[in-house]
């Protein structure tokens, strides 16, 4: 029988768990075991599909921020879209940091983003941080390529949050748009229809992207407010 906590302790990083809860301030200390990702990402691979693991899934909420971080990684390797998506609407609102937030997506979404974007609309519209954060993300992830569409990159605009974290998920959406959707995106900056923080921290990692040619990042720091 598989103790999943005591297993999780066992892969304790004294010296990670140091630098790694410096990153996540959202999380009380108390509640960071040490646990490196990829460790934690071979973990669910092993347990996947065990009696345990099922249980595990079923057991929220959870203590530590390493057992957040394994419920997403077990939930994302699920292969059917409505119990991935079933498990994803159910840990969401318990998510209480953006590296757990930012580190999941089901592979079984990017195949089915049709049935997938309704639930999109209405994380982005959502009251919680994270799962507002999530929402947008995925709309970053699996709609500013091919299927990209003036809609989704309005519905980002229109977000209005006091909350760093999801501003700060609005300003990279539109860093990415201005590598991916230069036309659209820039209309949202040259009109000023953010608010001056996101416009700027937008602009910004747009300046630090390698994706942005030189002559443009010169034009986008003439835009800074």
């Amino acid at each position: 029988m598989i103790d999943i906590l005591n297993e999780l302790f066992l892969m304790q990083d004294v010296e990670y768990k140091a630098f790694h809860r410096k990153l996540i301030p959202t999380v009380d200390e108390a509640k960071v075991i040490g646990v490196r990702i990829p460790e934690l990402r071979k973990y669910a691979k092993r347990i996947s599909g065990s009696k345990e693991a099922k249980d595990f899934l079923n057991s929220l909420p959870h203590n530590y921020y390493e057992e957040n971080n394994l419920h997403a990684f077990l939930a994302e390797g699920v292969k059917d879209f409505d119990e991935a998506l079933r498990l994803t609407e159910k840990f969401l609102p318990y998510i209480d940091n953006w590296a757990t937030c930012d580190s999941f997506m089901p592979p079984v979404f990017k195949k089915n983003k049709d049935k997938l974007l309704p639930y999109v609309k209405n994380w982005v519209k959502d009251n919680k941080t994270y799962t507002i954060r999530y929402g947008i993300g995925l709309l970053m992830k699996l709609w500013l390529d091919d299927d990209f569409d003036t809609e989704y990159i309005e519905m980002v605009a229109k977000v209005k949050s006091q909350e760093y974290y999801v501003n700060m998920m609005i300003a990279w959406y539109f860093a990415t748009a201005l590598a991916k959707q230069y036309e659209i995106a820039i209309e949202y900056i040259e009109d000023s229809r953010l608010p001056v923080w996101v416009q700027n921290k937008a602009i910004q990692k747009a300046i630090e992207s390698n994706r942005i040619a030189k002559e443009t990042k010169t034009y986008l720091r003439s835009l800074k407010r």
